[in-house]
């Protein structure tokens, strides 16, 4: 069994950059019935499932039929549904399995063609999220259950997979994540990235006791009223008793106080702190679906001990300027690879959809007030400049950046993270350390030349 490599929060603070154990082995696989001894993923000890220094295998298998009508249904309404799988994690099997899509952008032409290039007839190639535990009560692997199969538009990932340690690195809530050989009915292996999904568990470990809210994609962070109705298909409760009540405050505080009460008061209600340092990180990353984006990718952690909100980061496989080919995944065994010098990755489609979601904006064209920063300067409005893609807006990110002070404080957190993630070489190691176990672990699957290539050009997209 691989031993863990250290986590970059660790890394970090030893101000040494090194690979190897943790301290303790995790041990214990479940076995189908839902038994487990295995020792759960921590700060500090992370399970032999989350051991990034290999490359894992997950395979599924699912009944045909069910699998027809979750994809009809979703083509239909959008609606995703749950089918049950049998899957193999390293070779330990589980049975009846929860899978369901996971993803928006990357199901964009889905399609049941069998003639077509991303069709339902791939699943291998769809973004996923597997649930040991949704039918058999306590069933995990290393205390692990829930498991997302990720969508990259490259075909190594490596720009997620970087991001996602840098994010920890940064002092931020992060996912583990891992390469993994993925099949789905006995298809071929493709290499596909594996991270966390932020449930209760990841939630007490990343942020502590709480309430967890995932910002939906077709919503915002407007103010909608009392009623917890209101807010269905625009914030989704992820963990901790279901209560909508500090959600809406928040929302009701945000929108309706003066620029004065926002000033003296955001330290009241949001981690401030934090969310400077998530917007400098989004920007360094160059990552143009965050909390701006036009997927409104984002978390909101309440801490019930401090009545403070925490924005948390979700969805970096767009991380450094990564292009977004759509499509049922992309396909990280197939992607157009990361684009050099602004030109289009292979795939992107050349014409301009007409079917733009209202508040979206026009691809390609700067959100309003999003004109070019100067010295490193995150524009008010929203999205970094030079980010490309749809424009999008978020009223929390927008008044944060007005203020003066609020501005200053995301400068500097910028130029913190500068020199300590990319400055200090760490991105370069981290970046190392995964190209490292593709070359070793991964050529049959993907080329050895395209993993030098994304890996070299994902280095030149770091910030200097």
């Amino acid at each position: 069994m691989a031993t863990p490599r250290l986590r970059p929060t660790t890394i970090l603070l030893t101000t040494a950059l090194a690979f190897g154990t943790v301290g303790c082995t995790a041990v214990g696989a479940t076995s189908s019935t839902g038994d487990s001894t295995a020792v759960g993923a921590s700060a500090e000890n992370v399970a032999a499932v989350w051991d990034s220094s290999t490359v894992h295998s997950f395979s599924v298998t699912f009944d045909e039929d069910e699998y027809d009508a979750m994809i009809a249904t979703y083509l239909e309404s959008e609606e995703k549904e749950w089918i049950t799988a049998t899957v193999v994690i390293d070779g330990v099997t589980y049975e009846n399995v929860g899978l369901k899509l996971k993803g928006n952008s990357s199901l964009r032409g889905l399609t049941t063609d069998a003639d077509a290039d991303l069709s339902s007839t791939n699943p291998e190639t769809l973004p996923w999220i597997i649930r040991l535990d949704k039918n058999v009560d306590g069933q995990s692997h290393d205390g692990a259950t829930e498991f997302v199969v990720r969508a990259n538009s490259s075909e190594t990932a490596l720009n997620e997979a970087v991001a996602l340690d840098l994010l920890e690195a940064a002092g931020l809530a992060s996912e583990e994540a891992v390469t993994a050989r993925f099949s789905a009915n006995g298809s071929e292996e493709v290499l596909r990235l594996v991270i966390e999904n932020p449930e209760d568990t990841w939630m007490e470990r990343e942020l502590g006791s709480g309430l967890l809210y995932k910002a939906e994609a077709g919503g915002d962070y407007s103010y909608r009223g009392e009623d917890a109705e209101s807010y269905t298909d625009v914030f989704d409760q992820e963990a901790g008793d279901d209560d909508l009540t500090p959600l809406i405050d928040f929302l009701q505080w945000l929108n309706e106080s003066s620029d004065e009460e926002f000033a003296a008061d955001l330290g009241d209600h949001l981690d401030v702190e934090a969310f400077a340092t998530y917007l400098a990180f989004q920007d360094l990353v160059s990552n143009m679906d965050d909390i701006d984006g036009p997927g409104n990718n984002s978390y909101l952690y309440y801490d019930s001990d401090t009545g403070l909100m925490t924005v948390v980061n979700w969805d970096l496989n767009l991380a450094f300027g990564q292009a977004n080919v759509g499509g049922g995944g992309g396909g990280m065994g197939g992607g157009g690879g990361m684009p050099e010098d602004g030109e289009q990755a292979e795939g992107m489609p050349t014409d301009r959809p007409t079917d733009i979601p209202e508040g979206m904006g026009d691809p390609g064209e700067m959100p309003e007030g999003g004109d070019m920063p100067t010295d490193g300067e995150r524009p008010e409005g929203g999205n970094a400049g030079g980010r490309g893609g749809f424009g999008g807006s978020n009223i929390l990110s927008e008044r944060f950046l007005a203020d003066e002070d609020f501005q200053a404080l995301y400068q500097e957190a910028r130029e913190t993270l500068q020199a300590e993630l990319f400055d200090s070489g760490l991105a370069d190691d981290i970046l190392a350390a995964w190209t490292e176990t593709l070359t070793d672990e991964a050529t049959d699957l993907v080329d050895a030349d395209t993993i030098e290539t994304e890996s070299e050009t994902l280095s030149d997209a770091f910030p200097s």
